[in-house]
């Protein structure tokens, strides 16, 4: 019941010609993602997420910056500091070593989340009306 928090395939970050610059887990002048420290099984000491909670904050070489954010309420369990010294990982291997977060749900909600969530099939006919509209 994990969610392992990734990049979408369709986000812009991952179309051809982007390059990472950065990556930076410090969200506000006293919250910084990198100090979350979790401890025994009940995971205390994890920051609690809401849907709207920003994780992180990636500056790509043409100059945008994109906040991504949490999308599920839990509790943050831990942060990938392995793409702060390569962010490449974040293009290259986006769904497995290039992973941003990983975040535990309420147990009560986490059957509502993964029911609200959408079949790769689905997710593909959501693009692609993405692209239609916008064209």
């Amino acid at each position: 019941r994990i969610c392992v928090i990734t990049l979408a395939e369709a986000h812009p970050l991952l179309q051809t010609g982007r390059t990472i610059t950065s990556i930076n887990y410090q969200i506000s002048a006293n919250c910084s993602r990198l100090q979350n420290k979790v401890s025994g099984k009940s995971k205390r000491g994890a920051q609690f997420l809401t849907e709207l909670a920003p994780l992180c904050r990636i500056s790509s070489s043409d100059g945008e910056e994109y906040t991504i954010y949490s999308c599920i309420r839990g509790r943050l369990i831990e942060v990938n500091e392995n793409i702060l010294s390569n962010p490449a990982l974040l293009q290259e291997k986006p769904s497995t070593e290039g992973y941003i977060a990983v975040v535990l749900p309420k147990f009560e909600e986490s059957k509502s989340i993964t029911q609200g969530l959408l079949t790769q099939k689905e997710y593909e006919e959501v693009l692609l009306k993405r692209l239609n509209s916008s064209s």
